[in-house]
């Protein structure tokens, strides 16, 4: 099929410095897919206010909790947290927002009449109980969990609550990963604290939101916990096995050939069973590189994130699913690993860009093999995007590609120059 001209036209613009990095995202999209969608630009625009108010909501009774703990007005408590781990929920939030719209057919607009809709919701919207606030409007009943939610109205109430609950888990989990670091500096307060205490308000602000998660599991079905605990408990025996790695990757540097192979086998091809547990993401895209152990290290979070809107009856279908963990694993190669090459290096840390460099003959070799395995999983959460008719998803995964800087790798000199 021949490329129309727009497409094509958007292809040329897409490639020009002075569009910013979101532009260019939409126009390459659309014209790789040939969608253009004006209603996701803007749900994107809603889902991204929305989100903050849950954020902003959820660190509420945290600034409560730093108040009282050093004795402070919580007039002076500005508690925010700097992660990057909360975009999948954002497009997943969008997703169940397009999927209403469309099964809205009396002419209102439910997305319009989300609780969320002007912020953080007034105390006189929310439903208190022993659990503490409830953040949805129209109560949804025990019953309506089990089945599903059915109505329009419905569904963005359902993926407004469990958006909320997503959002405090995934923030929750990156918390815990910094203390266990000892990486305070995205804990901010709004006030002078000096390292220890920064430590301390790190300590408090994951334990509250802990304590909040706990409450909220309590009126979801046990299924959608279970979800959620099973994939952190398969990322943490992910985390158990780096000692592992970081010996093959040593001995490897010292010209182990055994090692090397090994890294091959147990690191960049790595079977299923190395994680013993049933997952059917990967049918028909086994071979890609790293994919097994990339996903036991940040893909099966969100495997479990989007399992936890499905198994409370949310239509969130499977590709949905796939384009979002592919996206995901894609990323963390493409920006964090690749940014962190010289620093991993140092450190003995194994990733699929450090495996590249130790496994390939020559730096050059190497970082080519960086960029193409990136764009493989680039190309096919795109695909899959197009597939459940995610524009959203597949504009963020452009926008993800786009902002990666591989010339910070040994080698990109001369294959640039090439």
């Amino acid at each position: 099929m021949k490329t129309t001209l727009p497409r094509r036209l958007a292809g040329w613009l897409a490639e020009r410095d002075p569009i910013p990095t979101t532009g260019q995202a939409v126009l390459s999209y659309y014209a790789d897919s040939g969608v253009f969608d004006r209603e996701s630009i803007q749900l994107k625009r809603i889902v991204d206010q929305r989100t903050e108010a849950m954020i902003e909501d959820a660190f509420g009774p945290v600034e409560t909790a730093i108040a009282a703990d050093f004795d402070v007005d919580p007039a002076e408590v500005a508690f925010s947290y700097d992660t990057k781990l909360t975009m999948p929920a954002e497009l997943t939030l969008g997703q169940i927002y397009r999927t209403a719209r469309r099964r809205a057919d009396d002419g209102a607009d439910p997305v319009a009449l989300s609780m969320w809709a002007d912020g953080v919701p007034d105390d006189d919207l929310a439903e208190n109980d022993a659990a503490g606030p409830v953040s949805f409007r129209r109560a949804i009943t025990d019953e309506q969990w089990q089945t599903g939610p059915s109505s329009p109205q419905d569904l963005v109430d359902g993926g407004d609550y469990l958006t909320r609950l997503v959002l405090a888990a995934l923030i929750d989990g990156d918390m815990r990963d910094a203390i266990n670091d000892a990486e305070f500096d995205d804990f901010a307060v709004g006030f002078e604290v000096t390292p220890e205490e920064r430590r301390r308000v790190a300590e408090i602000a994951q334990e509250t939101l802990a304590s909040e998660l706990e409450a909220t599991f309590e009126r979801l079905p046990a299924d959608v916990r279970n979800i959620y605990e099973w994939a952190v408990d398969l990322s943490e025996r992910h985390q158990d096995r780096d000692p592992h790695f970081r010996d093959l990757f040593e001995a490897a540097r010292d010209g182990d050939q055994a090692a090397r192979e090994q890294i091959r086998t147990e690191y960049r091809d790595a079977s299923l069973s190395a994680f013993d547990t049933e997952i059917t993401l990967f049918e028909d895209v086994e071979t890609l590189p790293y994919l097994k152990t990339q996903y036991a290290r940040v893909g099966v979070i969100y495997d479990g994130m989007i399992e936890m809107y499905r198994r409370a009856g949310l239509p969130v279908d499977e590709a949905f699913k796939r384009s979002i963990v592919l996206a995901i694993i894609g990323a963390q190669i493409w920006l964090d690993d690749l940014d962190d090459y010289a620093d991993d290096r140092l450190e003995g840390q194994l990733t699929p860009v450090t495996a590249e460099y130790v496994l390939a003959d020559d730096p050059t070799t190497a970082y080519n093999q960086v960029v193409a395995i990136s764009e493989q999983y680039f190309d096919l959460a795109e695909q899959f995007a197009t597939e459940t008719d995610s524009p959203l998803t597949g504009i963020a995964t452009e926008y993800i590609y786009r902002s990666g800087d591989p010339g910070v790798l040994p080698g990109a000199a001369a294959t640039d120059s090439a």
